[in-house]
């Protein structure tokens, strides 16, 4: 009993680090659902938060507690890596039961790993094994490390035993999602075409990527500038009204040119299966529509505290946004 209570403070840490996480990961955790599946499954997306909950308790039980004070592991000595692939016989031997019960939570820690890599992500058992074998030899690298090197000497023990109990964790949990496929097969995916009916959910999560894009394009292009052009240009393009034209010559490229060209899928769009044009509309039409998009967008992300909550009363109501009664 008190082997496992060892376990409390480290999950209690990761349940305090899921909200934060979560949210943090939200975007593109909603992205690669609507990718993946076509549309936003409710269990899909708490099986996904489940997963961050996962991780981020994983990364607790390897590394945390952290060291503190002067003196102590990682502080001032470390300790040795254990490199004896047998050397778990001798501990069992020692310890008995609780040596017996630190190898059975090794496994158990990975097993949810191979089963995600099954069920989630449909990988093979080779593969699940060999990431299985990877993530456990990062952790048992951090741990060596003394969490790459953020301390002086290493505060966890290096166990070329625990990467031999986690890769067979992330096997026998591969195996499980197997059998629970042949009772419970999972959800087909969506490998349908383009959505010309979005919701409000999907229509966010496409703009957020276009402007992370935008955002991504205009620092790239603006330090090349920076780096290539003569010290008077340089000024310009640091202050002034030439500090703006480039943020906006890229959104007017995301939100216009490129829908324009691809059927009314954006960068951001076109990842999540959707298009903002839900119907067809002569050219000139078209070209009239994508312009007043772009303008209520602009005005979005420019007055996003009061424009973002108007529009979403307005997607509650009609179902569609101000612009596509054009």
């Amino acid at each position: 009993m008190g082997f496992l209570l060892s376990f409390t403070d480290k999950f209690i840490v990761a349940l305090g680090l899921w909200p934060a996480a979560s949210f943090m990961l939200t975007l593109p955790i909603l992205a690669h659902l609507y990718h993946r599946d076509g549309r936003l499954r409710f269990w899909s997306a708490v099986g996904a938060y489940l997963i961050v909950l996962y991780f981020l308790g994983l990364g607790c039980f390897t590394l945390y507690p952290l060291p503190a004070g002067d003196a102590g592991l990682g502080i001032t000595y470390g300790i040795a890596p254990q490199l004896d692939p047998l050397a778990f016989i001798a501990d069992i031997r020692k310890d008995g039961v609780t040596a017996v019960l630190q190898i059975v939570m090794n496994i158990i820690f990975f097993m949810p790993l191979g089963f995600i890599c099954a069920r989630a992500f449909g990988m093979r058992l080779r593969s699940t094994a060999a990431l299985g074998l990877a993530i456990s030899l990062l952790v048992e690298t951090a741990q060596l490390t003394g969490l790459f090197w953020l301390y002086p000497h290493a505060y966890r023990t290096f166990d070329v035993n625990d990467l031999m109990w986690n890769a067979g964790g992330a096997v026998i949990g591969w195996w499980a999602a197997q059998a629970l496929a042949r009772v419970l097969p999972p959800v087909e995916r969506d490998e349908g075409g383009v959505t010309t009916a979005p919701g409000f959910v999907r229509r966010g999560v496409a703009f957020s990527l276009d402007m992370l894009l935008v955002w991504a394009a205009t620092l790239l292009i603006w330090s090349l500038a920076m780096l290539a052009l003569p010290d008077g240009e340089r000024r310009c393009l640091a202050e002034g009204p030439c500090l703006g034209v480039l943020p906006a010559a890229m959104f007017f490229l995301v939100e216009f040119a490129v829908p324009f060209a691809r059927g009314g899928r954006t960068p951001g769009g076109a990842f999540v299966r959707m298009t903002c044009e839900t119907r067809e509309r002569p050219p000139a039409r078209r070209v009239v529509f994508l312009a007043v998009r772009v303008a209520s967008l602009w005005a979005a992300f420019a007055f996003a505290p009061v424009a973002f909550p108007a529009l979403a009363l307005f997607f509650l109501l009609f179902r569609r946004m101000p612009y596509d009664f054009i």
